[in-house]
């Protein structure tokens, strides 16, 4: 376990002034703290003018950083919390906060951390102080972060078994990601596609045009990495955007899993969700007009990045991904297509928080540093280095012109997620399973829909 020593600066009876959010603030020993920073994806150097700027502030405090492979981040997570080894701040996505919520201490209303301050007018000093900070309201949370953050960082909490719940803030994001669509510029001009599609028509109108075949009646070029799901990157959230957009209520107000219901407003038996995942295999159904892609093909990435299909839905983080393993891919993003833009636009949801473990010595310390690093004035650089998208509605702006990230800016607004269960895995993999029913046609649409959103609502109990 992590320790820490006091050393004293200074004895005086008199307190220095007001502190930080109207708290208060008095001199006192400095106490040395240190914090354990777990991460995924991102290199130390994309925190590290954030780190910078918080401990010129707070000189006393040691932070270390560790990036983890996802495949390991769990795992590791999981063992290094038993063995009393966890971190302060650690990132989880948002759909496992609810699983991870009793390793977690949500925000307090209020924390205290040792700041050096310069007082005096003729005769300056520099003294230690206890600042107290209140740190982030409800209302706030909503104002400043885009909306669907407040629904996925917002849980119960009970002081104890007995106490009626009340809501608690449980992280907050750096960056917030969706669902974009990518597109291989030289295959489109070669196809004759002037233009990106924005809607599902435009798209399957593309996708005929863009799909090419060999001799033998084989895909010779895709024109869409969509329709299966054991060789397509996130094949359960594209299956849930599409459900969405479609109308799709994924969860009632008291968090039961509806989506293979029929819409109370509907008037006729019709599923929106089954009809969202037959719209999605029929790219790969050989008796469709939109016929494009099987499981001959080794990954949809892969494939984008091999120039064998030309339309490829991912999130900014494979903008890194390509420039590595394709730097000479002549490739662009656009905005995920639509239904009908002008009655329904929905985009989907996916990223981290950071959050502060129940075990750490330093909790207080740990939320005043995450509220830094999240703050607009100090998250830039972050968002700078790491070349994500951003999660706060007044940095939106200053995205939108970019030529990559401009897209993901546009859909922060309207970016939604739906899964607060304790499995996201076991949830995915319904959905891929639901996939590959419907694809083969061995099932009962609704028996196949019904099959798999029984499962979810399993991962809904711990």
């Amino acid at each position: 376990m992590k320790k820490f020593t006091i050393f004293l600066l200074l004895t005086v009876l008199t307190t220095t002034g007001a502190g930080c959010f109207g708290g208060s603030a008095e001199t006192v020993a400095m106490e040395n703290a240190e914090l354990a920073i777990w991460r995924v994806f991102d290199n130390d150097d994309t925190f590290q003018e954030i780190i910078d700027s918080y401990r010129a502030i707070h000189p006393n405090l040691k932070i270390t950083y560790k990036k983890l492979r996802f495949d390991e981040y769990e795992k590791e997570l999981l063992e290094a919390f038993a063995r009393g080894e966890g971190p302060d701040i650690l990132s989880l996505h948002n759909t496992w906060l609810p699983a991870y919520q009793d390793l977690l201490e949500p925000m307090p209303s209020s924390v205290t951390v040792n700041e050096y301050q310069t007082v005096g007018t003729l005769r300056k000093e520099t003294l230690a102080v206890n600042v107290e900070k209140k740190t982030m309201s409800m209302a706030t949370l909503k104002s400043d972060f885009v909306d669907q953050v407040a629904e996925d960082v917002v849980l119960d909490y009970r002081a104890t078994q007995d106490s009626d719940p009340e809501e608690k803030i449980y992280g907050l994001p750096l960056s917030l990601d969706s669902l974009a669509l990518f597109y291989n510029k030289d295959l489109f001009n070669a196809a004759g596609v002037a233009t990106v599609p924005t809607t599902w028509e435009e798209f399957q109108n593309a996708v005929e045009l863009l799909t090419a075949y060999d001799k033998n009646g084989n895909i010779s070029q895709s024109g869409a990495a969509l329709g299966t799901s054991g060789n397509v990157e996130r094949a359960a959230d594209i299956v849930s955007l599409l459900m969405m957009q479609n109308g799709t209520e994924m969860t009632d107000e008291r968090g039961r899993i509806t989506f293979a219901a029929i819409p109370e407003d509907s008037a006729e038996d019709v599923y929106p969700g089954y009809d969202a995942v037959s719209f999605y295999t029929d790219f790969a159904n050989p008796t469709k007009k939109v016929y494009t892609w099987n499981e001959d093909f080794s990954g949809s990435f892969e494939a984008f990045t091999n120039g064998q299909t030309a339309l490829f839905l991912g999130y900014s983080y494979h903008i890194p991904l390509l420039r590595t393993a394709a730097p000479k891919l002549n490739f662009g993003v656009a905005q995920v297509p639509q239904i009908d833009p002008a009655v329904r636009k929905v985009n989907f949801a996916n990223y981290w928080v950071e959050a502060v473990a129940d075990s750490s010595e330093f909790k207080d310390w740990a939320w005043d540093f995450v509220l830094f690093a999240a703050d607009e004035d100090n998250v830039g650089s972050y968002l700078e280095e790491a070349q994500k998208p951003t999660a706060l509605r007044g940095l939106i702006a200053t995205q939108l012109d970019s030529e990559l990230l401009g897209p993901f800016a546009q859909q922060a607004l309207t970016a939604k997620s739906w899964y607060h269960g304790y499995d996201a895995p076991a949830a995915e993999q319904a959905f891929a399973d639901l996939i590959d029913l419907i694809l083969a046609g061995t099932d009962e649409p609704d028996n196949a829909l019904s099959n798999a959103a029984k499962r979810v609502a399993q991962t809904y109990t711990k």
